[in-house]
């Protein structure tokens, strides 16, 4: 297939707010691909190429960006080969060889192509085709039961696999996709509270009410010796966590998913930074950091999936082979009990906790009311869309944060593209500074008189006591108190939080400005 056949697919896509008129744009061009095709072209329609990182920037992309094809010829293969030769470049010499296949690249795809293909290395094709319409555009090109379908690629963490399993496959092969240990599986999210006495009143019976750390979500898999560590994005970082590994090596168990958290403690057992612990993720980690693990659920055991089994089950697995392990909580309708944990978590200098119902399956990939967490101070993950230079003893640092938040429906501009919703100064560290000022220019899209414009691709978690109305900003809504809790490099933008979520803290969501 012709990439121009993706490219009109996605310009299709952005220019409608109907999620059925972006299935009926997608539908058609994913039943033409070619088998072969299939797992390239929803890398590209996702933004995310199978080869995962290339090494290439916004800078890279753009200094080769002079010349371009007159007439469409090249292909959904011709960029997978280009895009696998960008990111097996390694050692002497890659730099010239990432530089000279960019400029072959470029020069062979039209100007039009050109652009998609630098929207999808940097993360920026903003046309709504997210993973919720792909798989409904999968379903309907494959003719398959979207229950199937969706289940399939939630078990098997891979979007572009399920695909080409649906359109390429026999009917029972998508049915036959299961949980398989040593394969990442998408992860169970989480929605909000404002109190535990609410949380427990959504739920509306039994919950397990357990502590919200300020950690890192991992995934672990056995299977004997060997055992595997995935972080939420479901990257492999096993090599990186040898404490971890030790901890599930020694488990009484000899096949285990496990879902949890890590957090590294400081000298008195209380929990140290978030970046502290997502440094020892880092290719440059400081051994002397340790992570502690803390699991909350088991969605396989020796022979036995269980994310079908209510929570209460998959509890009672986890204390039989990590108790030692396990996140501290109790299943409980009482609200005072939930106050007392929530009490107890907070003491503990954790951020809240979370409340589940007890006879929840385990929906992976899927964020609903099933988990609420409830956390005394309001955390949204927003997006850094420019950074302006500070001021007095900040001179020469990139500081005050524009911050903007993912309008998934394309209610106020391109669905999928971010509104801003303020900005912020405050909570950023010495060491926060230094960081931000050499890293935004790395992915600058261009300079005003005050700011460094960037991609919309870095998440930061920001602290808020509330929102109120705006008509300064297109959202109608503009933070109150913002402080930087943290960066979020263990998060997507497309994860970040949304312009509905935040007008929904108005007294009256309805009557904000539109």
């Amino acid at each position: 297939m012709l990439l121009s056949a993706l490219v009109e697919a996605t310009d299709a896509v952005a220019a409608t707010r109907s999620r059925l008129a972006k299935v009926a744009a997608l539908a058609p061009m994913l039943r033409a691909l070619a088998p072969d095709e299939i797992v390239p072209a929803v890398g590209l329609l996702t933004a995310r190429p199978r080869q995962g990182r290339i090494g290439v920037g916004w800078r890279g992309m753009a200094a080769v960006a002079d010349q371009h094809a007159a007439v469409a010829t090249l292909t959904v293969r011709d960029v997978d080969d280009a895009l696998s030769l960008l990111a097996g470049a390694q050692g002497p010499g890659s730099v010239t060889t990432r530089r000279d296949a960019l400029a072959a690249l470029a020069a062979r795809a039209t100007t039009v192509e050109w652009d998609f293909l630098v929207r999808v290395v940097t993360g920026q094709l903003r046309t709504g085709a997210l993973e919720g319409v792909l798989l409904d555009a999968i379903t309907t090109a494959a003719e398959r039961d979207a229950a199937t379908v969706r289940r399939a690629a939630m078990l098997s963490g891979d979007l572009g696999e399920t695909a080409r399993i649906a359109l390429a496959e026999p009917v029972e092969a998508l049915a036959e996709v299961g949980l398989r240990v040593g394969r990442p599986v998408l992860p169970m999210l989480a929605g909000t509270a404002a109190s535990t006495d609410d949380a427990l009143a959504q739920i509306g019976g039994d919950a397990s009410v357990e502590y919200k750390l300020d950690g890192a979500r991992i995934q672990v898999h056995r299977r004997g010796d060997e055992i595997a560590v995935y972080t939420r994005s479901l990257a492999e970082i096993t090599d990186r966590v040898p404490e971890i590994v030790e901890v599930v090596r020694a488990l009484p168990v000899h096949e285990a998913i496990l879902d949890g958290e890590t957090l590294a403690l400081d000298d008195d057992g209380g929990p140290r930074a978030f970046q502290d612990t997502m440094a020892r993720f880092g290719s440059e980690a400081d051994p002397a950091i340790a992570l502690r693990p803390w699991f909350f659920d088991v969605l396989h055991v020796d022979g036995r999936d269980l994310v079908d089994e209510p929570l209460r089950v998959r509890r009672a697995e986890l204390d039989r082979i990590a108790g030692p392990w396990r996140m501290p909580g109790e299943i409980t309708a009482d609200a005072a009990v939930a106050a007392a944990i929530s009490r107890r978590a907070l003491a503990a200098r954790h951020e809240g906790v979370m409340v589940k119902a007890a006879d929840s399956p385990y929906t992976a990939g899927r964020r609903g009311k099933g988990w609420l967490k409830v956390k005394p101070v309001l955390t949204f993950d927003l997006v850094v869309l420019a950074v302006e230079w500070g001021s007095g003893r900040r001179t020469g640092q990139l500081s005050n944060l524009h911050l903007g938040a993912r309008d998934e429906r394309g209610e106020f501009g391109e669905a999928g593209a971010f509104v801003m919703v303020g900005k912020t100064f405050k909570g950023l560290t010495d060491d926060l500074l230094r960081w931000q000022t050499v890293h935004f220019p790395t992915i600058e899209t261009h300079r005003s008189a005050w700011a460094v414009h960037v991609e919309p691709s870095t998440v930061v978690e920001i602290a808020i006591d509330g929102v109120q109305r705006s008509t300064r900003y297109p959202g109608g809504v503009a933070l109150r108190f913002a402080r930087v809790k943290g960066y979020r490099p263990d998060k997507a933008a497309r994860e970040a939080d949304t312009i509905a979520a935040l007008r929904a803290l108005l007294p009256s969501a309805a009557d904000a400005p539109a």
